[in-house]
């Protein structure tokens, strides 16, 4: 098979005008399904490039924050309705450069207009407050004001949801916003721009650079015009957006990743429990933030649930996403999958009984793409490898315990604290399972995967830190407090 010639390149988008790099460099933008199928070209660009971006959005800013909240809200609108008009095009585009089956895409895309329309309508909300002062002839009331520029920093597993939950808060609150999308889904992240553009922004307002993280990421960190960053990624590099942010006093908002458990009690309907760990733990390969990870089994049903468990495994269609009977695609890149079967390999070393999956499936073209069986490991002790360090592929990890108390002990066993779920009747377990959990979103007879646009999200531990994104909480992140006293 031949390497296609005729892919499209696609531009940054810079003060309103799609520009390419100054570099003149472009990175080609592979199909994870097909190894030989190039998506689309995108630029690789430099510092000088960033820098255009940045003074575009510092430039707009000044005119930009003095729009009301209402009228910010009518461009989310009207980008909320050319998203909409090209729903099945980007959605298909994210099939086809990151690998998740296209129902995912168009759910996943489906949420991002939702979330413009939501934050669209914050700009009809409250922002401030009016509070006694003990002088009785003053007024004393808190408004809050944008940061200014913010650098928004996303990851390749949401291309389009994480982008708009940031960058929707962003706008609305009259911030103005540089992005820089992962360089491995550009081409879904211009698509989106291009649907944010149509609705006739103010030239400078949103910006688009894409490039390697070594440039355009760091560059994001360190330059003095950028006000806030947000960023979603590794705990690795979110470390070091933070120690960056904080050393020159930016405001700084990290998501990053997480090793989300299941707990299933003796009680559970196992049935739901099946379904939930596998929908939560393989649905997108695995590459979530909140996928299941650890599955914690109480010891009087860990049989049963196994074997129900193994059953559903061994049924899922691994292939193309773009094919209609396909439940699990590709990993995103070559670099994944390599990290994927490098830690089915250390919870071999280690001890771990592979109960299936654990290598490249076999069939008609699948060797072309990055495809990784599902696979489910038992005798997994919590000092293992794969019980501890975030995997990010469709690896489920089985423990067995005796009692609930010992359940969410080894569930906060880990540095991480974003998502858990428990599955149970029992309410004593429920309320001692949402009391004693180290997470910030905790299901119940749900899996572990997945939040309510209007709800806050984010996690506790080195998931996160500590703030919040989506729902009303962003507001936290994206503005300041301003405190106002007036004297007649």
């Amino acid at each position: 098979m031949t390497v296609q010639t005729e892919a499209k390149t696609y531009l940054n988008y810079i003060d309103g005008e799609w520009v390419a790099a100054s570099t003149g460099k472009t990175d080609a933008s592979i199909n994870p399904a097909n190894k030989h199928e190039i998506v689309g070209y995108i630029q690789k660009s430099g510092k000088e490039d960033l820098d255009r971006a940045v003074a575009a959005a510092k430039k707009a800013f000044a005119q930009w924050r003095k729009l009301s909240g209402p009228a910010r809200g009518e461009y989310l609108y009207k980008m909320a309705n050319a998203l909409e008009r090209r729903l099945d095009e980007v959605a298909e585009t994210m099939t086809r450069e990151m690998g998740k089956t296209f129902p995912e895409a168009k759910g996943e895309t489906a949420r991002g207009i939702a979330i413009l329309r939501y934050y669209a309508g914050e700009g009809m909300r409250k922002n401030g407050d009016v509070i006694p002062s003990t002088d009785a002839e003053a007024l004393m009331f808190t408004t809050r004001v944008p940061l200014g520029v913010v650098g928004v920093i996303t990851p390749w597993n949401f291309p389009v949801a994480i982008p708009i939950w940031k960058m929707a808060p962003a706008l609305v609150y009259g911030n103005t916003v540089v992005l820089k999308p992962a360089q491995e889904t550009a081409v879904t992240a211009a698509k989106v721009i291009e649907c944010m553009a149509e609705a006739g922004l103010p030239a400078g307002v949103l910006n688009l650079v894409t490039g390697n993280g070594s440039v355009i990421g760091q560059g994001i960190i360190d330059h003095p015009d950028i006000n806030g960053i947000t960023f979603t990624g590794s705990d690795n590099v979110g470390k070091l957006v933070g120690q960056g942010a904080l050393a020159r006093g930016a405001k700084y908002q990290l998501e990053m990743g997480g090793k989300n458990p299941v707990i299933v009690a003796a009680d559970a309907d196992l049935d739901l429990a099946v379904d939930a760990t596998v929908s939560g733990g393989l649905r997108s390969t695995g590459q979530k933030c909140t996928a299941t990870s650890r599955v914690i089994v109480q010891s009087a049903v860990y049989e049963e649930f196994k074997q129900k468990l193994l059953a559903k495994v061994k049924e899922i269609k691994v292939g193309h996403g773009l094919q209609s009977d396909t439940w699990m695609g590709p990993c995103a890149s070559q670099s994944q999958l390599d990290t994927v079967l490098s830690y089915i390999q250390k919870g071999k070393e280690e001890g771990a009984t592979l109960l299936y999956g654990g290598s490249r499936p076999e069939g008609e073209g699948l060797e072309q793409g990055f495809y990784v069986q599902p696979t489910v490991f038992e005798n997994v002790k919590t000092n293992m490898t794969i019980a501890q360090e975030e995997i990010f592929g469709p690896v489920l990890a089985l423990i067995k315990v005796d009692t609930i108390e010992e359940a969410i002990e080894i569930a906060n066993d880990v540095k991480f604290g974003l998502s858990a779920s428990i599955f149970t009747r029992d309410i004593a377990n429920m309320l001692n399972f949402i009391k004693d959990i180290d997470a910030g979103l905790v299901r119940i007879n749900a899996e572990s995967a997945g939040v309510e646009l209007q709800a806050p999200f984010g996690g506790m531990k080195q998931s996160s830190s500590h703030s919040r994104e989506q729902g009303q909480a962003a507001i936290e992140f994206f503005t300041s407090i301003k405190t106002v006293f007036v004297k007649p």
